[in-house]
């Protein structure tokens, strides 16, 4: 079962509920990543369109996406609405969801193999990663990445970093694309060599380069350099390539250097 810290869910947030009960003037179900805690859906709340059997949208054991719309926290009583859910947000908390399963799985099999409970994998590994890169999953994406320091840079105990990458390893695979360019750039001023360095390498600083994303650049042979974007998603490369041609050219003007530039096939 998918948990959160909290014992229960604040107003506006998007749960996921297993249908358990339906009535004519409404639902229960139960929140899945809430220990189970029941959910009340009333009718009025299941569609913007007209209701005239409320089975014709919802089924018993059938999981959707809703909005808590109202949390009694003394008595424990929680109201939610699924018309207030439009199809990304539904899409969105889905993958989400499927994305935490996996990663509780993962801390499972991990604990298991430590000896240990689900409980401390929670406390040791999973909210420390929740805490430092915002869920838990995109943790073990990240430690796909870069390796054990990624884990650690979270506050992991080490006990538990050689298991968990073996586990990461065995079940993340990272898509990985990279696009090149080639650049010439060419100075006749008597500092020109320190130019050249600084065209290529104050642009870093001035671009947003993703956690997920690497620039490298390195000489084929002066005049003509390499600029290379590494990165899980080709959009992304294509931004922060675009993004960092623009500033060395920009660079290059201001000090009056050659410059010249060609996409390469990837």
């Amino acid at each position: 079962m998918v948990r959160k810290r909290k014992p229960m869910p604040r107003v506006g947030e998007l749960v996921i509920g297993t249908v358990k009960k339906i009535f004519d003037y409404g639902a229960y179900l139960s929140l899945d990543e809430y220990n189970n805690h029941e959910a009340y859906l009333p009718w009025s709340e299941v569609s913007s369109k007209w209701v005239k059997d409320i089975h014709d949208f919802l089924r018993e054991g059938q999981k959707v996406v809703v909005k808590v719309i109202r949390v009694d926290r003394r008595r424990g009583h929680i109201d939610v609405s699924l018309k207030r859910v439009n199809a990304s947000e539904q899409r969105r908390k889905m993958l989400e969801f499927r994305r935490a399963q996996r990663a509780e799985k993962m801390l499972e099999i991990v604990a298991k193999k430590l000896g240990k409970t689900l409980d401390d994998a929670y406390r040791d590994v999973g909210w420390k990663l929740e805490d430092y890169y915002g869920e838990i999953f995109y943790g073990f994406e990240e430690a796909a990445y870069r390796g054990e320091g990624a884990l650690r840079e979270a506050g992991v105990p080490e006990e538990w970093i050689p298991v968990l990458i073996e586990e990461i390893r065995k079940h993340i695979r990272i898509k990985r694309v990279k696009i090149r360019g080639l650049i010439a750039l060419i100075s006749t001023a008597p500092d020109g060599v320190e130019r050249i360095r600084m065209a290529f390498t104050a642009p870093l600083k001035k671009i947003e380069i993703p956690p997920d994303t690497n620039v490298r650049v390195y000489t084929i042979g002066a005049p003509r350099y390499r600029v290379e974007v590494i990165s899980s998603d080709y959009k992304k490369a294509e931004r922060v390539l675009s993004e960092y041609i623009h500033n060395v050219e920009n660079y290059a003007k201001r000090f009056n250097m050659v410059f010249a530039y060609e996409r390469e096939k990837s």
